[in-house]
């Protein structure tokens, strides 16, 4: 090969000797051993998969551990709420027989009743839920989605003065459960 034009966009740099070639190897030439494996550039590291991507999720990520201490902090407002209005029944019946409480005389107990009975079903629905985050799958993902949503709006409409903490929760509870993260935990493989 050669290197004789000094125009030669190929060719060697202009003041440098020509490097010296070994001879080919073939018909008359003893064979030489290649180049040792990982010569050239290191290897990369491998690369991180995000949630989502492939990569089997083995701990439960901070939000979705967090929707669940959100679960089980409603069960506790629920039992408080269980515990208030069944006392305020209680107390309401005693009332009317006694003349000095007639004016609650008017208000039914059985409302307060059935308030109690659906805080101690929203406590056993958020409860099961809570103790389900570790073995339950997408179902139960969609199912805790539809318990937040709907404790959100209950406690906007009904329960307006003390249901602010039952919004936040709901509100919470459904986004962390609704997140890339809280779907790459509910559907990671089981073994």
């Amino acid at each position: 090969m050669s290197y004789g034009d000094p125009n030669n966009p190929y060719g060697a740099p202009q003041g440098q000797q020509q490097p010296q070639q070994p001879p080919q190897q073939g018909y008359g030439y003893p064979q030489q051993q290649g180049q040792a494996p990982g010569y050239g550039y290191p290897q990369a590291p491998p690369v991180q998969q995000p949630y989502g991507a492939g990569a089997p999720v083995t701990t439960m990520p901070g939000s979705v551990s967090a929707a669940r201490v959100m679960l089980w902090v409603i069960v506790g407002l629920q039992v408080i709420g269980v515990a208030l209005f069944a006392f305020a029944a209680v107390a309401l019946d005693k009332a009317k027989d006694d003349a000095a409480f007639e004016q609650f005389a008017d208000y039914p107990t059985g409302a307060l009743w059935a308030f109690s009975v659906f805080a101690l079903a929203w406590l056993v629905w958020a409860a099961f839920l809570a103790t389900k985050f570790t073995t339950g799958g997408n179902g139960l993902r969609v199912t805790t989605l539809v318990f937040g949503v709907i404790t959100a709006v209950l406690g906007l409409y009904p329960f307006t003065l003390v249901g602010i903490i039952h919004l936040v929760l709901g509100i919470l509870i459904a986004v962390f459960t609704g997140n890339s993260k809280g779907k790459a935990w509910f559907n990671r493989p089981r073994y």
